[in-house]
């Protein structure tokens, strides 16, 4: 691991397709309503605002998560809130960039 991954800026798509390999899901956490509008097949839509309280769902899923949101930005705190909890988590940035990384 170089500086940039530890800072999180190494290659997201080699990351992100080592998680897809390890069968990861894939969290949006836009609200509810920006989620309606369009987002990733068979995400889970857990709302930056509440996903301390669903960390016990979440830990009982039992898989490494990919978070995303409309920019990356609440992605990027939801993957710091998950990491804290013992949950393995990677930003995958704006649900459309991703979107396109897995395909």
């Amino acid at each position: 691991m170089g500086i940039l991954d530890f800072l999180g800026f190494g290659n997201k798509s080699a990351q992100i397709a080592a998680f897809k390999e390890r069968n990861a899901i894939i969290i949006d956490v836009r609200t509810y309503e920006e989620f309606a509008g369009g987002h990733i097949k068979d995400s889970k839509n857990i709302p930056l605002q509440i996903i301390e309280s669903k960390i016990n769902d979440i830990k009982k899923l039992n898989k490494p998560v990919i978070a995303c949101c409309r920019s990356g930005n609440r992605s990027g705190m939801a993957t710091r809130i998950l990491n804290r909890n013992g949950i393995e988590c990677i930003n995958g940035g704006s649900w459309q960039s991703l979107q396109s990384k897995l395909q």
